[in-house]
C-alpha cells in the first residue's frame, strides 16, 4: 500500500483530471477497498458494482479531500462504506447494517461466486475454512486487529484509538498475528 503523500499527492492530481494519476490511485488502492466491501456486502457482485460506483464518487469528488481532516485512505474507505451502505439499504432493506461498537463474533467469512465451477468453489472453501481455524489460534487483540486492518479498512493509528493502545503495539498485533498465520497456514497445508 503506499503512504499517504503519495496517495494525497495522487487525489490532488486526479481532482485536476489527471486520468494516469487516477489509474495509479485505482491501482495502489482498488484491492484494499475491495476487501472493505466484500466484508460488508458479502457478496462479489455487490462489492464490484460498489468499487465501480467508488471510483466513479472519487473521482467526481477527488477535489473534495481536505488532507486535514485525515489520511487519504480513511477518505477512500468511507466512500466505500457509505456506498455500500447505500447498496445495502436499496437491494437488501432486510439486512440490518453492522453496529460498530458491538461485541458480537463477527460473521463467518464469504467469498463464494456462484458463477465458479463446483470443485473451485469447494477448494475456496476449504481455503476460507483453513483461514478460519487458524485465525482461531490467535490471541482476541491479534485476531480482532487483523480483521479490522483488513476486512474493515481500518488503519494502524485508527486501530490504535479504536483500542486505545499505543501504535506501536497496535503494530506489534498486526505483525505478530500475520506471522502467526502465515505459520499456521504453512503447517496445514504440509
Amino acid at each position: 500500500m503506499a503512504d499517504s503523500e503519495q496517495l494525497s499527492a495522487l487525489l490532488r492530481a486526479s481532482a485536476a483530471g489527471d486520468e494516469q494519476a487516477f489509474s495509479e490511485l485505482y491501482r495502489l488502492t482498488s484491492g484494499h477497498l475491495n476487501g472493505v466491501l466484500m466484508r460488508l456486502l458479502k457478496r462479489r457482485d455487490l462489492a464490484e458494482e460498489a468499487l465501480q460506483d467508488c471510483y466513479l464518487k472519487i473521482w467526481k469528488k477527488a477535489e473534495t479531500y481536505d488532507p486535514g481532516k485525515g489520511a487519504p485512505l480513511t477518505w477512500l474507505h468511507s466512500v466505500a462504506r457509505y456506498r455500500a451502505f447505500d447498496l445495502l439499504r436499496a437491494k437488501r432493506p432486510e439486512v440490518a447494517l453492522p453496529d460498530e461498537d458491538s461485541d458480537r463474533p463477527l460473521p463467518p467469512m464469504s467469498l463464494a461466486d456462484l458463477s465458479v465451477d463446483p470443485q473451485a468453489r469447494t477448494e475456496e472453501a476449504q481455503g476460507l475454512r483453513r483461514m478460519q481455524d487458524c485465525m482461531q489460534t490467535l490471541d482476541d487483540r491479534q485476531r480482532q486487529s487483523l480483521m479490522m486492518a483488513y476486512y474493515e479498512g481500518y488503519t494502524h493509528r485508527e486501530l490504535s484509538e479504536r483500542f486505545a493502545a499505543p501504535l506501536g503495539t497496535v503494530k506489534a498485533w498486526v505483525r505478530r498475528g500475520l506471522a502467526r498465520l502465515r505459520q499456521c497456514l504453512e503447517a496445514e497445508a504440509a
